[in-house]
């Protein structure tokens, strides 16, 4: 997992591809930070107290792996709000920028118009 400056605003994703296509839409400082599919129980642990404070959003695949960081990330930042992409699209780095926004705008981040 990689160590970033962090915004206010965390949106906590598994890979770069996904990284790379929140940033075309979104229209404000946010900190996305890529698991690369799995965390460790020490860096999830040190990651928890650094987003204490934070607006933490988790926005995965919808699949088994990405379910299972799902949960994972629950457990140990209950704060966080989770954002869905349906199972048509299945990936975030696939997901059509148009549906991507509106999970986004609907989350009150501010986003690019599409």
């Amino acid at each position: 997992m990689e160590r970033c400056a962090m915004n206010d605003k965390v949106i906590i994703v598994e890979g770069k591809t996904d990284k790379e296509q929140l940033m075309r839409v979104l229209d404000e400082p946010v900190s996305i930070i890529c698991t690369y599919g799995t965390i460790s129980f020490e860096r999830l642990e040190e990651l928890s107290e650094e987003l204490e404070e934070m607006d933490v959003y988790v926005l995965v695949d919808a699949d088994d792996a990405g379910e299972k960081l799902r949960r994972q990330l629950s457990r140990e930042i209950p704060h966080a709000e989770h954002l869905y992409i349906t199972m048509l699209h299945r990936e975030v780095a696939e997901t059509p920028l148009n549906y991507l926004t509106r999970i986004l705008r609907a989350a009150k981040f501010k986003v690019m118009t599409i």
